[in-house]
């Protein structure tokens, strides 16, 4: 039995990020929470921040995104998101300017300067 878990990122322009995954940390409204393969369902809302995605490579990817909801199941995660941004992909000048829109779109639709002084420090933690 595979211990993946499918994960498909979509905005109202298309199809962010799909693909098998080993483990995700979302941003609920309530605070952060991760999701494995077997995960109980639930629909929970998302806030602005940083998905945190690991992939089966053992190598994590972010993607930010500014407000949302995830339907979760027990084989699949659906992220519906507004706006959303892939941080750490392509080369490292890509990867800043990603991350300058991941700023910008979190920045336009959150108000709590804590949040968001988590979510920039755990990006830039992830990018080193």
């Amino acid at each position: 039995m595979s211990n993946t878990i499918h994960l498909e990122i979509v905005t109202p322009t298309g199809i962010i990020y799909q693909g098998d995954v080993l483990c995700v940390v979302l941003p609920g409204s309530e605070g952060e929470f991760g999701v494995l393969r077997g995960h109980a369902a639930l629909i929970s809302s998302l806030k602005a921040g940083v998905i945190d995605i690991e992939k089966t490579d053992s190598k994590h990817e972010l993607v930010a995104i500014d407000s949302g909801y995830a339907e979760v199941n027990e084989f699949k995660i659906t992220v519906l998101a507004k706006g959303a941004v892939a941080i750490n992909t392509g080369e490292e000048s890509e990867i800043a300017k990603n991350l300058e829109k991941a700023k910008d779109l979190i920045l336009s639709m959150s108000s709590d300067n804590a949040s968001l002084s988590l979510a920039f420090a755990e990006v830039e933690k992830k990018i080193k």
